[in-house]
């Protein structure tokens, strides 16, 4: 009996301890299955957050395209108008609004009240706005990128001009450079020849101005040519042209002039200058000028020719004692 309870005793005791040791293995288990699916959330969410990155990622990148196929299209124009029809056709496709204008600079913006309203500046200086009506506020960050690249556009329009405008203007003077100067000489050859008009062409010579760069120095000297350039340039009509040929050489067409004529704005020209008083710095000095006049086709059939006579007919009013004008006598 005592044999048999103690085999009891023990197998009771076996029982426990697997009982024990099942229950301990099952804890382990229900631990690495909880760490487990902690390890599986973790990784969900952080395979949500990439997902998002990544969608984010492609509107931008989408958004990118966007804007680049807009600047690529605006750039197909320099002319301000066409840069904005281009920008509201392109603008429609991507946000959603009612209208959309360029205003200049000087615009009245009193009747744009409820609108949106976009300034565009250039280098600090102000070029105009965008006025765009009917805009949702979803939209609103999104019309000024897009507006920036309409900026982009006209800032290149702008710049094209003012690359133009240096090309052909002596910075100095601000009159026609001699190149442009010479291109305009020869249209106006053509144009006389087939409508077999006429014109007079002026070489004009500030008389001692290199006593005066010497002794008021160049600044002085600058100004002078500056004012006298002014002075001549106001005193024409609006068909004619004045342009700096060399120096303190200057060189006028007058379109449709006979040599009579012609005369006749030279002396007055001669006058102008002589009666100015040009106030520089600390000084107030008095030039003059000498004038030689040829004229179309009298005195030469083509530029060079008539460059020529003028040029001669400049040496006489020198010779003759400067401040006079001079015309070209056809031998």
């Amino acid at each position: 009996m005592l044999y048999i309870g103690a085999l009891i005793l023990i197998s009771i005791s076996a029982v426990a301890l697997l009982n024990k040791i099942l229950k301990h293995r099952l804890l382990s288990k229900k631990r690495e299955c909880a760490h487990l699916n902690d390890e599986h959330e973790k990784f969900s969410l952080e395979n949500a957050r990439l997902n998002s990155d990544n969608l984010r990622l492609e509107d931008s990148v989408a958004q990118t395209i966007a804007l680049y196929d807009i600047t690529k299209q605006l750039c197909k124009s320099l002319d301000e108008e066409k840069i904005f029809t281009i920008f509201n056709e392109q603008l429609k496709n991507h946000i959603e609004i009612s209208s959309c204008q360029f205003l200049t600079k000087d615009a009245d913006l009193t009747q744009c009240k409820g609108c949106t309203v976009l300034p565009l500046a250039i280098q600090q200086d102000k070029v105009g706005y965008l006025i765009a009506k009917g805009i949702p506020d979803k939209d609103k960050d999104r019309f000024q990128i897009l507006g920036q690249q309409f900026l982009i556009g006209i800032k290149r329009a702008f710049l094209y001009k003012k690359v133009q405008e240096l090309s052909i203007t002596d910075s100095l003077t601000q009159l026609f450079s001699r190149r442009h100067f010479l291109d305009r000489l020869k249209e106006e050859l053509r144009r006389s020849r087939k409508f077999k008009l006429c014109f007079s062409f002026f070489m004009i010579d500030i008389d001692k101005f290199k006593n005066c760069n010497d002794k008021y120095g160049h600044l002085v000297g600058d100004a002078i040519l500056r004012e006298v350039s002014k002075t001549i340039k106001e005193s024409l009509r609006q068909i004619d042209f004045v342009g700096r040929y060399g120096g303190e050489e200057l060189a006028v067409v007058l379109a449709e002039a006979n040599k009579q004529q012609a005369l006749f704005v030279a002396e007055r020209l001669r006058h102008e200058i002589e009666l100015k008083r040009i106030k520089v710095y600390d000084e107030e000095l008095k030039v003059t000028i000498s004038i030689g006049v040829a004229t179309f086709s009298g005195d030469g059939e083509d530029t060079t020719e008539i460059i020529e006579a003028a040029d001669k007919a400049l040496y006489m009013a020198k010779q003759a004692g400067r401040n006079k004008v001079c015309a070209h006598k056809a031998i």
